[in-house]
Order: C-alpha cells, then structure tokens, then sequence
C-alpha cells in the first residue's frame, strides 16, 4: 500500500483529467443510481451523503452501506441480479462521479498520464470499500441483537478514535442497517445503558467498557 496516496487530491485529479468521466448532482430522496448486472459501474461520492439500500420481496428495508464524501461505491463491488436490486439514495443534495470499471482499462482520447495513474492506484482507491465490506460481514455474522449492536460501536469508536461517537444514522436506519428489529434494538440499548455497557444522549454513545 502506498502511504503516500492522497485519496481527496487523487479525486480532484480525476474529475478534471480524465474525459471518461460523468459528474451529475441529485436532491435529497433522488435515487442516485441503481444496480444492473454487468454495467459494472464505479462511483465516487464527491459531495452529500448517500445510502445504498436494498428491499425485498416483502418490502422490508435493508441499508447495504451508506457513503459519505470521497467514498467509491458501485455495483462492481456487489453483483446484481434481477431479484435482489440494489438502490442508492441520495440522504442529502450530492454531487457524483460516473464511470465504468471497464473504461479504466482503455485509453483516453487525450490518451492521458493520469488515465495511466489511475489503474496504477486501482488498490488504493478501492481499500476503503473492501475494508468496509469486511466489516458488514463481520457485523452480520454475529448471532444476536447486543453482538451486532456493540461490535458496530466498537467499529466507530474505532474509527473516531474516542469512545464518544455520533451515529451516522437515524434509530430506525441503524436497526436497518444491523439487519433487526428496531424495537428489539431499543429494548437491547435500554439494557446496555441499565447494565453499564454504554451512555447514550441523542445519536452521540459514550461506550463505558
């Protein structure tokens, strides 16, 4: 891995280099993009907030991940099909780079320096999302309500690098997130809370172990 890789001044790069490229803007509640099998489209997330979600035959609401500014999502990193489709939903006004996993791979008309770069730093562009991918997994292979719920906290905590973190996301779209119940949810983080496990104000949790 290339410690020196600078992802915000890559993507700058990017959106001015490269004619391969489409940049377009979405309000909140737009859908952004969908998945479809074999377009293996790739995007950046250059401004807002977005969510990737998933319904299925019953209706019922899943968030596959949601992305914030500078980070790559796209149906190259889920495969699609025609009973499982993927939406991506804009949480906030967003701006968004377009392009295709197989145009990285063909010249640009400009036959570009950076076009060549780009291929070069295809593992670094892409290691945000295979770590975040790794760390869904983990967090749904837990077997029960309190393993999914603490493990994400100890991810954002993590993250954050304190044990007082925000929640980037509503109640209702964490228990979407974390694959269970919201009311199940609230009476396990009413536990947590009773137990010593954590403090919770608002979205802000304070993990006390």
């Amino acid at each position: 891995m290339d410690t020196n890789f600078d992802k915000k001044i890559f993507i700058e790069n990017f959106k001015h280099s490269c004619n391969k490229v489409q940049i377009k803007k979405f309000v909140k509640g737009e859908t952004v993009t969908t998945y479809i099998e074999k377009r293996n489209q790739i995007c950046i997330l250059l401004t807002g907030k977005v969510e990737l979600i998933r319904y299925d035959f019953n209706g019922n609401k899943t968030i596959i991940g949601n992305f914030e500014e500078n980070d790559i999502f796209g149906e190259v990193f889920y495969p699609a099909n025609t009973n499982n489709e993927l939406f991506v939903v804009a949480k906030r006004n967003s701006e968004v780079l377009f392009f295709t996993y197989d145009s990285l791979f063909n010249k640009c008309r400009r036959n570009c320096d950076f076009h060549k770069n780009l291929v070069n730093s295809l593992s670094e562009l892409f290691l945000d999302q295979i770590i975040n991918l790794n760390l869904r997994i983990e967090l749904l292979t837990k077997r029960n309500i309190r393993g999914k719920i603490l493990s994400y906290f100890d991810i954002l905590s993590k993250r954050s690098l304190h044990k007082t973190f925000s929640i980037p996301f509503s109640y209702t779209d964490l228990a979407d997130f974390l694959s269970i119940d919201r009311s199940a949810m609230m009476r396990e983080l009413k536990l947590l809370i009773d137990e010593g496990f954590i403090k919770k104000n608002g979205n802000k949790i304070t993990l006390l172990f």
